[in-house]
């Protein structure tokens, strides 16, 4: 089921071989000064020239105003830096073979003209840098989610919508979630501790080198990982309370010579939160069943550990071996109660019951990397390669008890008990492989094989207490075993016309195969199926230069979406007997069409971004509410036909006074459901639109407030609307001490505890309301302390949750 021995043999083959014939690379460092005073915080980004729009490495300039480029072939480099406030600008540097370590000593931030006669004016901003295929996000930039989760920085990240409940979207639907660009069992993103994050990487224009399961596009998180020399390293610790309280914690250290880097991480956050739920249900078709009213509340303690090795081997200056390792430890308590109220159609009362239950969940992931990065004397040509493997064991466990209730809801006769287990067991694993190599002057050609390899068992068991012996219910219990494997290869081919230094249109045309094999089946329930497809997913990039930052883009790719394990689990959990949910392993694989057209513009303060794009699913994979013989209804995955959505996608970044800045970020789109295969009236059409508003204040002497809003609209379902959402957060951070080794943060998330979701649903049986509201309200105090270190930003960042 997993990688062969020969895979194996072979891919280590590859690397070893280019081993053997390493040749020499060079660096660029420097640092940045302003009125003789170092400039921290300021983004720095290098890309191959002419290619500028293709950033091959970024980085923030530490509070030395260092900054440090390594593993570089030999040719010219296009040096970016750019900081709100100031003049941001540009550099040609060339790497030769007399010249292979680059330092630019003391570089000022703001020029001359004699000076900069090779520099390009560039309007990047601190929050964003541009790519070829979307954006990448600096999460030092954010301070009004410190002590949260990766949920909290894709909150507050441009053209993201998160709901409520931790559901991730972009452009209406659900992206594809990569960790350093792998896939990985940390699917969950409220597992990774924002401390944690370098960067976030949003790729809406996909070529064929990634991925084709990536429907509305990819998100990329990016960990962090020191580059600088010697020991050192930093400490933080917060806490805060919402409607309960909280603490969290963080401490790095690295180790960093010549050949070797060693870097060992460890975070921690405890906390717990209450929730309310309220359902209500009419189904018009039920006399006896009419009305069916729904309370819950829970309460809930959650507990996050995690542990980071990182160890990368330099052996010479063109080969490069990095280990990673992650342990992430999670437990949740929670204390739940349900009442549950049944009117007949004349409102006369026809039952009520009230289940409380005790959930304990434990869940362990470990994940390993190894990666191999080879650079040659033609900055063109590369090879990478890596092999990682990540296993999640997870044990939830939940005592029942339940009691009939009287008109006055009061307990009638003995409650009975019963017990469930929720057991998962599961591996994923990549071996990937990808090569690029220049054909004639202008054009380079890479093509690449990655195999993803995923078993995962489920074991579920409902049992029944009855004299004093916990009975299993065959019937709602089961075990069942998922396998798959996705093999997949790209050819990829991307040229320019023009100018060499300067071209006016830029092209890239790509090709990817895969092949999915995978196969389902229960133990205790006769299910079976299995699905084998092959598929070819072409994407093709359009580019014209206006001139070095302004520009328009086309874009065209085929994607799909394929089920995932709880989506095809046929399982049917019946803990909420009126609200039952299962998977479905008749899902077929949705497939989709997207169309995109791009428009950049940067001006010396502000900077403009906009993209229409269009995507046309086929059986689209969605939720679909079916009313049961009972009155309950089950909550059931299924492909209901076509999906159309047509759409606009801004970003406004400016700096219109010295003490302020912001970026403006609204989604705009029309969306079209036509689910009448599955039932007449599942037809929708309507419009949604979210943004985001992020202001920044310089207050004082290293003092930074920041002002976060958050709006997305009622959004379309086949069946309904989810109710819009809607937040305030506000952050302040300042440095303290002459040298700005410690800082102090405050943060108050939800300002106004608006924060809720939910969603109405209306078909010819019944019509459906939820609404759930946390204590998303909190304010959380964190303090930091850096080292022997540049570490400022990499522990005060992003560590606090709203979901608490």
């Amino acid at each position: 089921m997993f990688l062969s021995r020969s895979l194996y043999i072979s891919i280590f083959t590859l690397l070893f071989s280019a081993y053997s014939i390493a040749q020499t690379t060079g660096s660029i460092s420097g640092n940045l000064i302003e009125n003789q005073h170092p400039v921290e915080f300021a983004t720095v980004t290098l890309a191959q020239f002419p290619d500028s729009a293709k950033v091959i490495q970024f980085a923030t300039s530490d509070s030395l105003g260092q900054f440090t480029f390594k593993q570089l072939g030999l040719g010219k480099y296009l040096l970016k830096v750019s900081l709100i406030g100031y003049g941001s600008n540009s550099r040609i540097v060339p790497i030769t073979g007399s010249n292979q370590k680059v330092v630019l000593a003391n570089l000022p931030f703001l020029t001359d003209a004699k000076y900069l006669n090779e520099l390009v004016v560039t309007a990047q901003k601190k929050l964003i840098q541009k790519t070829s295929t979307g954006f990448i996000v600096n999460a030092a930039a954010n301070i009004t989610q410190l002590s949260g989760t990766a949920t909290d920085l894709l909150k507050s990240t441009p053209t993201v919508a998160v709901d409520a409940e931790g559901g991730i979207t972009l452009r209406g639907k659900a992206p594809l979630i990569l960790i350093n660009g792998r896939n990985s069992n940390l699917t969950n993103s409220d597992q990774i501790p924002a401390s944690t994050i370098e960067s976030i990487e949003i790729i809406n224009s996909a070529s064929a080198k990634y991925d084709a399961n990536a429907e509305s596009g990819i998100i990329n998180i990016i960990l962090k990982k020191n580059q600088e020399s010697g020991t050192n390293g930093a400490a933080a610790l917060g806490i805060g309370r919402g409607s309960r309280n909280r603490i969290n914690s963080s401490f790095l250290l690295n180790h960093k010579s010549e050949k070797w880097n060693i870097g060992l991480g460890y975070d921690n956050r405890f906390a717990g939160r209450t929730r309310y739920i309220t359902n209500n249900r009419t189904n018009f078709n039920m006399a006896d069943s009419y009305l069916i009213d729904q309370y819950r509340n829970d309460k809930r303690v959650e507990r996050l550990q995690n542990l980071k090795l990182n160890l990368d081997f330099t052996p010479n200056d063109k080969d490069n071996f990095h280990f990673e390792a992650i342990g992430n430890m999670e437990g949740q308590d929670n204390n739940e109660d349900l009442t549950s109220v049944v009117r007949e159609q004349t409102n006369a009362f026809n039952y009520a019951t009230d289940r409380h239950s005790f959930e304990y969940r434990r869940a362990k992931v470990g994940e390993g990397a190894l990666n191999y990065y080879r650079n040659f004397d033609n900055t063109k040509k590369s090879l990478t390669a890596s092999l990682t493997t990540s296993y999640e064991r997870g044990r939830e466990n939940t005592d029942i008890i339940t009691s009939d209730l009287s008109m006055n809801l009061s307990a009638l006769g003995s409650p009975y008990l019963q017990r469930t287990h929720n057991y998962e067991d599961g591996i994923v694993s990549n071996a990937q492989l990808d090569y690029a190599f220049p054909i004639a002057e202008n054009g380079i050609f890479e093509t690449g094989y990655k195999g993803i390899f995923r078993s995962i068992k489920n074991d579920y068991e409902f049992a029944d207490k009855i004299d004093n012996n916990y009975v299993v219910n065959p019937a709602s219990s089961n075990i069942f075993n998922f396998q798959e494997q996705v093999h997949a290869a790209y050819v990829l081919y991307h040229s320019r016309f023009g100018n060499t230094e300067q071209p006016k249109w830029k092209y890239e045309i790509g090709l990817r195969a895969e092949n999915v094999n995978n196969n389902g089946k229960t133990q205790t329930q006769n299910v079976q199926f299995t699905n084998h497809y092959f598929k070819l997913f072409p994407t093709a990039n359009l580019t014209y230069l206006i001139n070095s930052t302004d520009f328009w883009k086309f874009s065209y790719g085929k994607r799909i979406n394929r089920p995932r394990l709880g989506q095809l689990n046929p399982f049917v959990d019946i803990t909420d007997i009126l609200n039952p949910h299962s998977g479905n392993p008749n899902l077929k694989p949705e497939i989709i069409h997207a169309l995109e057209v791009g428009f950049n513009k940067e001006w010396s303060l502000f900077d403009f971004s906009t993209n229409i794009f269009y995507r046309h699913s086929q059986n689209t994979i969605r939720s679909f509410l079916i009313q049961q013989e009972n009155g309950a209804v089950l909550n059931l995955p299924k492909n209901i036909g076509t999906t159309n959505n047509f759409g606009l996608e801004n970003i406004i970044t400016g700096k219109p006074a010295s003490f302020y800045d912001f970026n403006l970020s609204f989604t705009l789109f029309q969306q079209y459901i036509n689910g009448s295969n599955v039932q007449t009236d599942a037809i929708q059409n309507s419009f949604n639109w979210f943004g985001k508003f992020i202001n920044n204040f310089s207050i004082g002497h290293g003092g930074k407030l920041q002002v976060t809003g958050n709006y997305n609209s009622a959004s379309t379902t086949p069946q309904g609307k989810l109710i819009p959402l809607y937040n305030i957060d506000l952050g302040f951070q300042q440095k303290l001490g002459k040298s700005g080794n410690a800082r102090i943060g405050l943060i108050a998330v939800d300002i106004f505890n608006t924060l809720k979701s939910g969603y109405d649903t209306r078909t010819v049986d019944f019509q459906f309301s939820r609404t759930q509201k946390s204590d998303t309200r909190a304010v959380m105090l964190t303090f930091a302390y850096t080292f022997k270190s540049t570490f400022k930003e990499k522990l005060m960042d992003n560590q606090f949750s709203k979901e608490y």
